[in-house]
């Protein structure tokens, strides 16, 4: 794996077995044509590493994680945020609620991810993506 320091694209990482999360990566891609932003799943052999450079544990998979170039990051609701700042217009509108992270921006975040499966269902297997999109995932 590369030194993140020399990573140019934003790396988003999700949790791979949650429908919510695919459906979040989904709309990401759709907003995205220029490809700015890159996937991988925690639980992939990408992702662990990502969350072992950055010093998470790899049981990490309740939350969002958005790497930036340059090294930082930023997790739950802060991610979120960040993601909807870096995807423009309409989305950078969201940052105006950047005054609710962390904590009470989390509280929802964790809500949310405490029940997702619940709600939205939960998949053992990943879904087949076109050759475009295949790219688009390290």
């Amino acid at each position: 794996m590369e030194d993140l320091t020399e990573v140019h694209k934003h790396i988003i990482l999700f949790d791979g077995h949650c429908n919510y999360c695919n459906g979040f990566v989904n709309k990401i891609i759709a907003a995205d044509p220029g490809a700015k932003f890159v996937f991988a799943p925690l639980q992939s052999p990408a992702g662990k590493k990502y969350l072992t450079h950055l010093g998470l544990p790899e049981n990490h998979i309740d939350s969002l994680v958005y790497i930036q170039p340059g090294q930082a990051y930023y997790i739950k609701s802060s991610a979120v945020l960040q993601i909807a700042k870096n995807l423009g217009m309409p989305y950078s509108l969201l940052s105006i609620f950047s005054f609710l992270t962390p904590s009470p921006g989390d509280l929802i975040y964790d809500y949310v991810a405490k029940n997702r499966y619940k709600w939205y269902g939960k998949t053992q297997h990943c879904q087949v993506p076109t050759e475009e999109i295949k790219q688009r995932f390290l």
